[in-house]
């Protein structure tokens, strides 16, 4: 009888294991599961109703679901539009480029409505009045750049508002007090002040036209 010798292997460290690791295992069931998940969440964003119910008809036509636009002003190439819930858009035909809310507009919008509230300044300013305040926006991006709120007591009446030498006059009605008091000027810049020049566009030095902006306007006879 001949005894075949026999070949002893010794196990190589260096060998990779087929065995996956503990972790590798632990991780595998929840990537499998983010990639099932991935196609829904998409589908679930694309059909995501738009921030304020924005959307977009045929030839460019702005709505949003549910409301109703109060008031609308074409403004360098965009349409900047007020809606019965008190906000205020500006969109260029293709996307809405801002949105911005009036404050307690539920007090006073639905017996004013929107005649006067969006007024354009100039140099890219857009006024909007309301009974409690004036606030300038930028209309390329809707930065809020400054607020003039009405007296203590009194409203602001954007339908009588009218533009005067390159400045808005915003009648204010307060009982009991002076009528050049119940007017308000403004421009881009904010409230015209004595000794600030409206729109800043005189020669330096010459003195502002009306120096008192509460007397801008003569007395109606």
């Amino acid at each position: 009888m001949v005894v075949q010798p026999v070949e002893v292997t010794e196990p190589n460290p260096a060998a990779p294991s087929r065995t996956r690791p503990p972790a590798l295992r632990r991780r595998l069931p929840t990537a499998l599961a983010l990639l099932v998940a991935a196609p829904v969440l998409a589908a679930l964003h694309a059909v995501r109703p738009a921030p304020y119910g924005d959307h977009f008809a045929a030839h460019a036509s702005y709505a949003r679901e549910g409301h109703r636009p109060l008031a609308v002003l074409p403004a360098r190439g965009d349409t900047v539009t007020l809606w019965d819930d008190g906000v205020v858009t500006a969109n260029d035909g293709a996307s809405v480029r801002w949105h911005r809310a009036l404050p307690a507009a539920d007090d006073w919008l639905p017996a004013h409505g929107g005649t006067g509230v969006l007024r354009p300044l100039g140099r890219g300013i857009l006024a909007v009045v309301t009974p409690p305040r004036i606030a300038g926006y930028r209309l390329a991006d809707g930065d809020l750049r400054w607020v003039v709120p009405a007296r203590e007591g009194c409203v602001f009446t954007p339908e009588r508002a009218v533009r005067h030498a390159g400045a808005l006059i915003v009648a204010q009605p307060c009982p009991a007090v002076a009528w050049t008091s119940q007017l308000i000027a403004v421009d881009d810049r904010g409230r015209i002040t004595p000794h600030r020049t409206p729109l800043g566009n005189d020669v330096p030095g010459r003195r502002p036209e009306h120096p008192n902006t509460e007397k801008v306007l003569a007395r109606p006879r």
